[in-house]
């Protein structure tokens, strides 16, 4: 338990990311919140901000930075694309096996139910704001391919996504990653771009506690 402690902690070290398999690693992860059923507690949003101060301070000999940002952006991209890819798949192929499944520490039902109303509520558009949500981002493309959301449709909104949500964290990681400030203080950006990203699914949650309470006290 201690070494999985040891491991998220690390995540957010730029240093220990360079020095464990550089920004490759950062590749699979993306594949692995967007994709796989487990990955939905990586901490996607803070890594991809923390790519960008790396691109920012750790310009490869001889490439123009601008290169490296663009360079990063499409593999990144790409991955969150196939991942989002794997999870519609895992989705349209055992959605009804997934529904049935009993919740366990690491899954729990509320979370497909959790998308798949944002889905709903959102309509083809859920796929590009999904990016921006932790949990969510992981379930959104199963619950697409358990309602089996037309191919097409769904690989455009995922490729859009993918590329607006890496863009936009890896750009606003390189643009303040040679900021003094921001490298003594990585920890409070770290916890505000989550807060941040979490604020929507916790002003949900609180509506949701506050709708039940009301009815309680009603009845």
């Amino acid at each position: 338990m201690t070494e999985i402690f040891d491991f998220f902690q690390n995540l957010t070290n730029p240093e220990w990311i360079m020095e464990n398999g550089g920004l490759y690693l950062l590749l699979f992860i993306v594949f692995a919140e967007t994709g796989i059923l487990l990955g939905f507690f990586l901490p996607g949003d803070p890594l991809l901000f923390i790519t960008g101060m790396i691109l920012a301070n750790n310009t490869l000999p001889d490439v123009d930075s601008i290169w490296s940002l663009l360079y990063w952006i499409l593999l990144i991209s790409i991955a969150g694309i196939l991942g989002n890819f794997l999870g519609y798949s895992t989705g349209k192929r055992s959605g009804s096996v997934l529904l049935k499944r009993k919740d366990s520490f690491l899954f729990k039902k509320k979370y497909i139910v959790q998308a798949q109303e944002f889905y709903e509520k959102k309509g083809g558009g859920a796929i590009i704001l999904a990016r921006f949500m932790p949990i969510v981002r992981t379930f959104a493309p199963i619950v697409a391919g358990i309602v089996k959301m037309d191919l097409r449709k769904f690989s455009i909104f995922n490729i859009a996504g993918s590329f607006i949500w890496v863009g936009v964290l890896v750009t606003a990681g390189y643009l303040l990653g040679e900021n003094e400030w921001i490298k003594n203080n990585l920890e409070k950006i770290i916890f505000l771009i989550v807060l941040i990203a979490t604020a929507p699914v916790l002003i949900k949650m609180l509506k949701g506690l506050r709708s039940k309470g009301l009815e309680k006290n009603a009845s």
